[in-house]
């Protein structure tokens, strides 16, 4: 875990000193950042805060505009929407600035460039030298005031540049991405903290404004965590709880002081409920990110090369289980192809006297695949433990998938001969041991 000592740069050491309770350190650090970087968006959106915190209202305000301005002109929406939440607890109008966000960003922008979003990428260290030590009191804050001022008098001078479009919000029209934005509620958070914890249950979504955070996993064999990812400013993280309400498939740790925008559940379905192309469009952009972690974590996927798996993504559906129901039931034909994106299933025999559990199975698994593979009813019922998500695919569409992936068919062959002897062997050893309990 970092601290402010070990922390990378400037705009780390404010946040963590902020967090700690020390407004006028980080205000050292936040405040140099805006004299050595006149378009730093996050040192100016720090500094006007804590300038607030420390009784310099106006000057908070001032700086707060000018860190809406350059985050919208610098094409980070995050940000735009952090320092207009901000504004508010120092009395100012936010509505303005969402609105403005919301024009900006949303679909048929004549700002936004036409082509996909670039992937967001992690804060570079900033570098430079922080106010004096001695530096405190009055002429801190006017100091501080002044770079402040300075830099949002610079950021109110709108560039006009074409923007990057963002992913998810950017599909919305101005209307829905104003009722979505209107949601989002700005959190800070310290190197090390836990944001979501595998395991548990949620009910928020987050967008990482600034900072960078790791995605993890824990081993069955309790070995150090699987990394899937680590993930920068832009990135929207834990969104599959809004859409299910499967156990958390993975943690996400903060590797440097961060600040997130939160999204909670219930507000979210009331924005859903009365701008349906939101849920449309989230929907969309859950499924595509499941499938994405799907094929980067799932060793069967991992046959289809990177350029081909947008066309795969297209030939599955999303479907949700509850606890009890079955995906698979044994004997009968299997509908088609499951990948767990969430939750969990178990894998049952069903014998003469009593049932067999063979397995377990959670995010990146796949079933079915003895059915298909081998054309045969399946020889196991297979149902949800927990509240669960599973990408879908058809049995007229495996054909289809399978001549144009044969790698993906030889992966499945050998999937399925391989659970298939399992099954057989672990049911075979059951029914000897039930046989010795006997007495005759």
């Amino acid at each position: 875990m970092s601290s402010h000592r070990d922390a990378e740069n400037p705009l780390d050491r404010a946040l963590a000193l902020s967090l700690e309770g020390d407004r006028e350190g980080a205000l050292r650090w936040a405040a140099s950042d805006v004299e050595n970087d006149a378009r730093s968006v996050v040192g100016l959106f720090v500094a006007s805060r804590l300038l607030g915190d420390l009784g310099r209202r106006e000057a908070a305000l001032d700086g707060l505009e000018g860190a809406v301005a350059r985050a919208i002109d610098s094409s980070n929406l995050p940000m735009a929407v952090a320092a207009c939440r901000e504004l508010e607890r120092y009395g100012g109008a936010s509505g303005p600035c969402l609105d403005e966000i919301a024009r900006t960003f949303s679909n048929g922008s004549a700002r936004l460039e036409r082509g996909p979003a670039e992937p967001p990428r992690l804060a570079a260290a900033a570098a430079g030298p922080a106010f004096p030590a001695a530096l405190g009191g009055a002429a801190l804050l006017d100091r501080a005031e002044q770079a402040v001022r300075s830099s949002a008098a610079a950021a109110r001078r709108r560039s006009g540049a074409k923007l990057a479009p963002e992913p998810l919000f950017s599909a919305l029209d101005a209307a829905g991405l104003r009722a979505l934005i209107d949601v989002l509620r700005v959190s800070f958070v310290g190197a090390g903290k836990w944001l979501i914890e595998q395991g548990t249950t949620g009910a928020e979504a987050y967008v990482l404004a600034r900072g960078e955070v790791e995605v993890q996993r824990a081993r069955e064999d309790a070995g150090p965590p699987l990394r899937l990812a680590r993930l920068g400013a832009g990135a929207l993280f834990g969104e599959m709880a809004l859409l299910s309400r499967a156990l958390r498939a993975a943690s996400v740790v903060a590797c440097r002081p961060s600040i997130v925008l939160v999204a909670q559940r219930d507000a979210l379905d009331a924005v859903v409920a009365r701008a349906p192309q939101v849920g449309v469009e989230f929907a969309a952009y859950c499924r595509h990110r499941m499938l994405e972690n799907l094929v980067r974590t799932s060793s069967v996927l991992a046959a289809v090369r990177p350029e081909e798996r947008a066309a795969l993504f297209r030939m599955f559906v999303a479907r949700t289980f509850e606890p009890s129901d079955r995906l698979l039931m044994q004997g009968r034909e299997s509908d088609g192809l499951f990948l767990i994106a969430s939750g969990q299933v178990m894998v049952v025999v069903d014998g003469v006297v009593d049932s067999t559990l063979v397995a377990e199975l959670g995010p990146g698994e796949v079933v079915g695949e003895i059915a298909l593979v081998l054309r045969r009813p399946a020889n196991a019922d297979v149902i949800a433990t927990q509240p669960t998500v599973a990408l879908h695919l058809p049995r007229e569409r495996f054909l289809e998938l399978i001549k144009k992936h044969p790698k993906l068919l030889a992966q499945l062959y050998e999937l399925a001969i391989k659970r298939d002897e399992e099954t057989s062997t672990i049911v075979a050893q059951e029914a000897q041991d039930a046989d010795e309990l006997i007495i005759v």
